[in-house]
């Protein structure tokens, strides 16, 4: 499967937003909620204490710019017709109109949009930079980008805006969401071992600051506004070593569990996108990272004793499973292995594009050659990719 990996280009949230202004705007918001008592606490677990958003914590939480449910001429006619004088019908409509509108999906999501669009961009050129390449050597394009959705997609904006040749492959994936990290260089792969003078660009922007939904008042919903982080990534693949590979991927793995589809996902509502959470999908994910040890215990089944991972590169979306993760590693393995996974995690959960940031984590530190890696993610469905490669 050889197949090269350049060190890739990060580009995160340029607005800052803290953990404490979150826990202010929610407690603000939601003080009579059964888990208001317990916000401060819930925040500091989480162990972040800001994250970066393509957009500022002021455009989350800004109301409409509609009317309110009062400012439709049928409103006040129907008041009249209730018995309503004219004079109290104005003053009731006046009072309906002072109360704040949600944002639409269209005020949400279409600033959020372009900022992915340009995120990716710059992700892009800085990858493409960094593997001392040009943007006609780019042969395939594979973008990924789940949280704010368009037809046609972040294929086809950045093929216009780089611009890329008329002949590359566009592969666009709207919905790997978390896995997108692991998947596209699976894909990848797959790609320049069928033709190993093939240059895959990989671009994964996402905003997930836009399910931040400051009308929700469940927990679940008070987990997700603490988590989310937004971030660009992009990197060079391909079917031969180049003088700036930092990687080569030796094999992938991909595993689905049946009936879990239910357990996370994003909903478009009325008021924009919802990431809905279930508490059972984190000893789900524990199950694909249970199957993931069964793959690589296989792999070197010949050489058990000897063989373990230099570093894990992995993110399964929370503590939880880092800890799981650790706990049911081989007790021979050394430990640290999920270092950079949980230094990356400390500034947010930033969902497909996690796996390229705890990469490039550890390619500043100076991962030494010939270190083995491990490369994990999973997501919604819940389906997962692992890959496995040496350092170069």
């Amino acid at each position: 499967m050889a197949a090269y990996l350049c060190a890739p280009a990060v580009i995160h949230g340029e607005h800052s937003v803290k953990t404490e202004e979150i826990v202010a705007e929610v407690h603000g918001r939601h003080p009579d909620a059964a888990w208001a008592p317990r916000v401060d606490g819930i925040a500091a677990s989480t162990g972040i204490e800001t994250r970066g958003w393509m957009l500022p914590l002021e455009a989350a939480v800004a109301p409409g710019k509609g009317g309110g449910p009062g400012s439709a001429g049928p409103a006040r006619e129907a008041l009249i017709r209730e018995g309503f004088t004219e004079q109290d019908a104005d003053r009731v409509v006046a009072a309906l109109d002072a109360v704040p509108a949600p944002q639409t999906v269209q005020e949400r999501t279409a600033p959020a949009w372009e900022a992915v669009q340009s995120y990716g961009e710059r992700a892009a050129r800085g990858a493409l930079q960094i593997a001392g390449l040009d943007v006609s050597d780019v042969d395939c394009l594979i973008t990924s980008n789940s949280t704010t959705p368009a037809l046609p997609g972040l294929d086809v904006a950045l093929a216009n805006r780089l611009p890329l040749r008329g002949d590359a492959m566009l592969l666009p994936a709207t919905q790997w969401a978390c896995v997108a990290g692991t998947r596209s260089l699976a894909l990848a792969a797959d790609l320049v071992a069928a033709d190993p003078d093939r240059v895959v660009l990989v671009v994964i922007s996402e905003a997930l600051s836009t399910t931040y939904q400051p009308a929700d008042d469940t927990l679940e919903s008070l987990i997700v506004r603490l988590l989310f982080a937004d971030t660009a990534v992009a990197a060079v693949v391909t079917g031969r070593p180049r003088p700036e590979s930092v990687l080569r991927l030796d094999a992938s793995w991909h595993h689905t569990l049946p009936g879990t589809q239910d357990l996370h996902r994003l909903e478009t509502r009325a008021d924009g996108t919802h990431f809905v959470m279930d508490r059972r999908g984190p000893r789900a994910v524990q199950d694909t990272v249970t199957a993931m040890w069964e793959w690589l215990r296989l792999r070197y089944e010949d050489d058990p004793a000897a063989w373990h991972p230099d570093v894990l590169l992995a993110h399964p979306g929370g503590t939880r499973v880092l800890e799981y993760m650790e706990q049911t590693m081989p007790a021979e393995w050394p430990s640290g292995l999920l270092r950079y996974s949980r230094d990356s995690y400390t500034t947010g959960n930033r969902g497909g594009a996690a796996v390229f940031d705890i990469l490039r984590r550890a390619h500043d530190a100076r991962q030494k050659a010939g270190s083995r890696a491990v490369l994990y993610a999973a997501a919604p469905g819940l389906t997962a990719t692992a890959l496995e490669g040496e350092w170069l």
